[in-house]
């Protein structure tokens, strides 16, 4: 597990391009028959991705966290952007398909990861966050009929925003938060942007009472985003690839424009989960 720790944004602003990637861009997640684990200080987030091909993955602890098992004072959010694919936890086999999603919570001792072709692998993305007591395990499905164990992403929780003359058409899934998949802290969703529209956010925003991981997908190799952070008096960008991830503190705008449209996982932890609370920034302000 790849340990990274918190930065002020006095000193944020004076970092080179390479100083910049280093401690907020995160790479090479989807690693063949691995899982690949940041550990950031900022909220204390994990962030990293399980990509099942010929061998089933076993989280583990590692020495970094001190426990026993990796839940053991934790919770864990996984979205799957690959082929379909199996999470056994605790015994339990959940079948996971693209696109689907589940809270596991506090306390589960064993989760194994595991694709149902090797020719089409899952790809299981993972943000987790200390907790405080045990929320119930679910599967998240976009649709369907509800099922014991299942929880089914309510219209209400499926948001189109924007239009295309302002270059932001784009649909919020939200996977878990609260009235939905109860949890500790964490919460987690997906949005889609419409083709011909780039911009992810904007106007941009913060909230200085969650900190935020974004994963970008869905974009062909040469293509990119220009993730935009940092204070909005003293912005800063970031190039991101396909299946990167980047760590947005809770004193940074967290926006993004892509040379095509793509599709990215938000994740935030920290002090509330009241979705809609966030510090606007004028267009006018940003510099």
């Amino acid at each position: 597990m790849e340990l990274r720790t918190a930065s002020s944004p006095r000193d944020v602003k004076h970092y080179t391009t390479e100083r910049l990637r280093e401690e907020f861009l995160i790479q090479g997640l989807f690693t063949a028959d691995e899982i690949k684990l940041v550990y950031s200080h900022i909220d204390r987030i994990i962030t990293g991705a399980a990509t099942p091909v010929n061998e089933k993955l076993v989280l583990t602890a590692g020495e970094e966290l001190r426990a026993e098992y990796f839940l053991q004072r934790r919770e864990m959010g996984v979205i799957n952007i690959g082929g379909p694919g199996k999470i056994n936890v605790d015994g339990k086999v959940y079948a996971v398909g693209a696109r689907e999603g589940m809270y596991i919570g506090m306390g589960k001792r064993e989760v194994v990861f595991e694709s149902d072709d090797s020719a089409d692998p899952a790809k299981f993305y993972i943000n987790s966050a200390p907790a405080h007591r045990t929320c119930p395990t679910v599967l998240i499905k976009r649709e369907g009929v509800p099922e014991e164990g299942t929880v089914i992403i309510k219209d209400e929780n499926k948001v189109e925003l924007g239009c295309l003359e302002e270059s932001n058409h784009r649909t919020i899934c939200k996977y878990i938060l609260p009235g939905q998949v109860e949890s500790c802290q964490l919460e987690m969703g997906m949005t889609s942007l419409e083709p011909g529209s780039v911009w992810n956010t904007m106007p941009c925003h913060t909230h200085d009472r969650r900190m935020e991981v974004y994963l970008y997908f869905d974009m062909p190799q040469d293509a990119f985003v220009m993730h935009y952070m940092g204070e909005p008096n003293e912005t800063r960008h970031i190039v991101i690839r396909n299946e990167e991830a980047v760590i947005s503190p809770s004193w940074s705008i967290h926006s993004g424009s892509g040379s095509r449209n793509y599709t990215f996982i938000w994740g935030m932890v920290g002090e509330n989960q009241d979705f809609d609370d966030m510090d606007a920034v004028a267009m006018k302000d940003l510099m």
